[in-house]
């Protein structure tokens, strides 16, 4: 939560300043969202171990999780990721304002996703449960974002197993870093 807050005093301080001075200062931005994303990265780990059975369920830790990356996305990662942000010692491309409203979306989706995982925590206090596992064939390597037939509408996560919304966000995650982070070589 500290974090949080901090990142929020780093981006307004930074985005007044940048008003005030007629720029953003880059690297406090870059280093506030690079921690954001680590925790992220660090949350969504513990729950794929969850579910992979290589840490023991933790409802508590489950839900932690969660709300991190509930957190992190949405608002605050449309936040994040301000103009003139992009390059130097960030690996964010300017591509990101090109195509903001993909962007903003695929920020809102994974708030949405972290959304379902926090309350399927709450509907499983003592364990993964079966409803909780994805069935065969669920997963269909697209994003529910952009990807579905024209005409059918996106399903509700809150609907869904909880282990498919963990893949379909993890999926959310990798394209938004496909189109929007430069890749290391």
């Amino acid at each position: 939560m500290k974090r949080v807050i901090a990142f929020a005093a780093i981006l307004s301080l930074s985005s007044a300043a940048g008003l005030a001075a007629g720029h953003i200062r880059t690297g406090e931005v870059v280093a506030a969202r690079q921690a954001a994303m680590k925790e992220m990265a660090r949350a969504a780990k513990t729950i794929a171990q969850m579910f992979e059975g290589k840490l023991a369920y933790d409802t508590v830790a489950f839900k932690r999780a969660a709300e991190t990356i509930k957190m992190q996305s949405g608002g605050a990662l449309v936040t994040a990721f301000p103009p003139g942000s992009f390059g130097g010692p960030s690996d964010a491309k300017a591509e990101i304002d090109k195509s903001r409203a993909e962007f903003d979306a695929l920020a809102r989706h994974l708030e949405t996703f972290a959304s379902a995982l926090s309350a399927a925590a709450d509907n499983a206090p003592d364990g993964i449960t079966k409803s909780m596992r994805m069935g065969q064939g669920m997963l269909t390597g697209n994003s529910l974002l952009g990807k579905k037939p024209a005409g059918e509408a996106e399903a509700d996560p809150s609907s869904m197993p909880a282990e498919h919304v963990f893949h379909l966000m993890l999926q959310d995650c990798a394209s938004c870093h496909a189109k929007f982070r430069e890749q290391k070589q």
